[in-house]
């Protein structure tokens, strides 16, 4: 899943390329995939894009007096094409869910993989009346998101740590992999309960925040959008790489498996060298 700092490359990326262009249209090609339909995708036919913003992992692109704001989701993603094919795309076909294409002809295309599709699309007035836009917590990028910002966010949280961050109503953009290497670059357990963490662990754990998304920012800035992907596997030190040596200290990155995602840690870093229990895998044994 593209979570901020893919995203926030995808946004930099759309400044350079959509500012001052005029969309031509919008063209929904999936079912499911927008999900609002006043004012309906013709009104902002005509009108120049004036900006491209980043709400937590959403992306806002501003048309006149209109948002056409996007979340990826799992399995989506956005490819730049600077033309497009004679002939119009078949709705219903293949991964392509949308396509906008400029007044010039380039444009691009919101693509989802799988048969899950979650992939969604607003026009609205004002990104607020987008329900997870609304809800979302402050972003752990902001200039105003210092230390104390952060322990307040945390203040009451009886969650583990894992569950918190990526809880986008608590802090926004952080997904299941920037969780797991802000946990490994503070060498603290996924199953740790927030409540438990003392004044230096939540310093620990604030530094580690920031320093992990701002280096994965950096690393995907200037980064072509077809290769961010890539990118950001290259740069993840313990997310997917179950049965790698850690980098740090040389043990057996371990997973832990849930119904629908997986964590990653290394035991010496972050578990006093135990095993954490894979709960699912125990339900298999019995």
């Amino acid at each position: 899943m593209p979570e901020l700092p893919e995203v926030e490359a995808l946004r930099e990326f759309l400044d350079g390329h959509l500012v001052g262009r005029e969309i031509a249209r919008v063209m929904p090609l999936a079912v499911s995939v927008l999900k609002t339909y006043d004012p309906p995708l013709t009104a902002i036919e005509g009108a120049a894009v004036t900006a491209v913003d980043r709400h937590g992992k959403w992306l806002d692109i501003t048309a006149g007096e209109l948002h056409l704001v996007v979340h990826l989701a799992r399995a989506g993603w956005l490819q730049w094409k600077d033309e497009f094919p004679a002939t119009p795309p078949r709705p219903g076909k293949g991964p392509l869910a949308l396509r906008a294409v400029l007044t010039d002809g380039a444009g691009f295309d919101l693509t989802e993989a799988g048969t899950t599709k979650r992939l969604a699309v607003h026009l609205v007035r004002d990104p607020a009346d987008v329900p997870g836009v609304s809800r979302l917590g402050p972003d752990p990028l902001a200039d105003s998101f210092d230390r104390a910002a952060f322990a307040a966010v945390l203040a009451g949280e009886r969650r583990q740590i894992k569950g918190a961050l990526r809880d986008q109503s608590l802090i926004a953009g952080i997904g299941n992999a920037y969780s797991d290497e802000i946990l490994h670059a503070a060498k603290m357990s996924p199953f740790k309960p927030v409540h438990n963490l003392d004044e230096h662990e939540t310093d620990v754990l604030y530094e580690a925040l920031r320093t992990t998304l701002s280096e994965a920012v950096a690393r995907s800035r200037g980064v072509a959008a077809g290769r961010l992907k890539s990118e950001k596997k290259s740069g993840l030190r313990v997310h997917g790489r179950t049965g790698e040596p850690c980098p740090v200290c040389g043990d057996t990155i371990r997973e832990v498996s849930f119904s629908d995602s997986s964590l990653q840690y290394c035991p010496t870093c972050q578990t006093g060298g135990k095993p954490l229990a894979d709960r699912r895998l125990s339900r298999l044994l019995k």
